[in-house]
């Protein structure tokens, strides 16, 4: 049914991105109601100290009662910006049992909960949006809902984290080290002083997560999702990457293989030519792969204030629109689970960095235990060889090999008596 009057919101959380909902919302709000012939008014504000003063808030509307917003029946639309797993949780699940609508910018809910709450929206007649989840300001979520629908999606390949952006990027172009990029990017405020979540790719799990179950519409939790970070990295596999003709970037990959999902995060070899090779510094960008359309790409700011607010203004208005118009849009509903696929199954070419002993007769005995893994070796350079320490490193590229026979083939190698250390190995991905 239409909602005559104007369509309230309650607001979650009044930090950098609340704060600029509430901002853009007072400082938008004839534009906003000449766009839905309705007012959007804020009914109130989740806040841990309502003595604390906020410039961007009117302090009456200040509480730290969240019941007084979660079961007000004047709510129509219930923003979530408060981040963590709890209690943002049970708000979105009250929310929702209320009948309410609910906008949220959380990565980790959407991840772990996802579909559940979708569900649970579709019964109670009402939507959960969440463009502001993935990639910051650029739009992704909407267009897998609602303008790639007719496509069958068969790949999703993104690189959904600024801060390790930044850090392969300065580690590319300057050769510095990992540790001196992660002290720039903290410096710049583009990393948390505890960077885990973002250079272990947690955070990169927690957004494909949500990307792989809309794109596919089948749950994929963050525990299928294969992840491994960026510290094992050094300036030397940039440096060979380039001569090589490839750039390393954390990328976020989900597709279809042998009738099932298979989804992991890692730091790839890419073409230096590809399209994501070129996404640098602290922008995002997700590669869609449709069988109708082909490959699209979004490109723009994944973090910061301005971009995350945008997104979550975007969802408010459709949700508002929804309530005002007295109609919900229905999108295609999850099929039924599919085959989570392991990483052990992964084809894929790789990068192998080694530092052996610098005799005769070593590389032959490598390429015996790559061999035996039934693995061909496409090219070995000698690098840098130490003449003190009698030492030489080698960087070896495969043809197409499955991850359980490399996994087998590192392990036999690394027993070598002439190896002395298997520096890095990483994955390659021809687009």
């Amino acid at each position: 049914m239409a909602k005559n009057g104007p369509v309230h919101l309650a607001l979650l959380g009044a930090g950098t991105v609340g704060s600029g909902v509430a901002r853009v919302l007072a400082q938008k709000r004839d534009v906003f109601a000449r766009q839905l012939g309705r007012p959007i008014d804020i009914a109130g504000v989740l806040v841990r100290d309502a003595a604390k003063g906020r410039p961007d808030i009117d302090p009456g509307l200040l509480t730290t009662d969240a019941a007084r917003l979660l079961d007000d029946p004047a709510v129509d639309i219930v923003v979530e910006v408060l981040g963590g797993e709890q209690p943002a949780l049970d708000f979105m699940t009250r929310a929702l049992e209320g009948g309410k609508y609910v906008v949220t910018a959380n990565k980790e809910v959407m991840a772990k909960h996802g579909p559940r709450l979708l569900a649970l929206a579709r019964q109670r007649g009402v939507d959960l949006l969440y463009e502001a989840s993935v990639g910051g300001g650029i739009p992704i979520i909407a267009p897998l809902k609602r303008d790639l629908l007719a496509n069958r999606i068969t790949a999703v390949s993104a690189i959904i984290n600024g801060t390790t952006n930044y850090i392969l990027t300065a580690m590319s172009r300057e050769g510095a080290d990992f540790a001196e990029a992660l002290r720039r990017a903290q410096e710049l405020g583009y990393a948390e002083a505890d960077p885990s979540n973002d250079v272990e790719g947690e955070d990169a799990r927690y957004k494909l997560a949500i990307l792989a179950s809309l794109a596919f519409r089948s749950p994929v939790r963050p525990d299928d999702i294969y992840r491994e970070g960026i510290t094992k990295l050094t300036a030397n596999d940039f440096r060979y990457a380039a001569e090589l003709g490839y750039a390393i970037k954390l990328l976020a990959i989900a597709r279809w293989q042998d009738g099932g999902i298979q989804a992991r995060v890692h730091p790839t070899f890419l073409p230096a030519d590809a399209p994501l090779a070129k996404v640098d510094g602290v922008l995002n960008a997700v590669q869609v792969e449709g069988d109708l359309v082909g490959r699209v790409n979004f490109q723009g700011p994944g973090a910061g204030s301005l971009p995350t607010t945008s997104a979550v203004i975007a969802d408010v208005l459709d949700a508002a629109q929804s309530i005002v118009g007295g109609r919900r849009e229905v999108y295609a509903a999850e099929e039924a689970p599919s085959r989570v696929v392991p990483m052990s199954e992964l084809l894929t070419r790789y990068y192998i960095r080694l530092t052996v002993a610098d005799r005769p007769g070593v590389l032959a005995q490598i390429a015996t235990r790559f061999g035996e893994a039934q693995i061909s070796i496409a090219s070995v350079i000698q690098k840098e060889t130490h003449f003190d320490a009698q030492t030489a490193e080698l960087v070896m590229m495969t043809h197409e090999a499955r991850e359980a026979s490399m996994q087998s083939a590192l392990a036999a190698v690394a027993e070598l008596a002439v190896v002395q250390e298997i520096g890095n190995f990483l994955r390659v991905e021809e687009q």
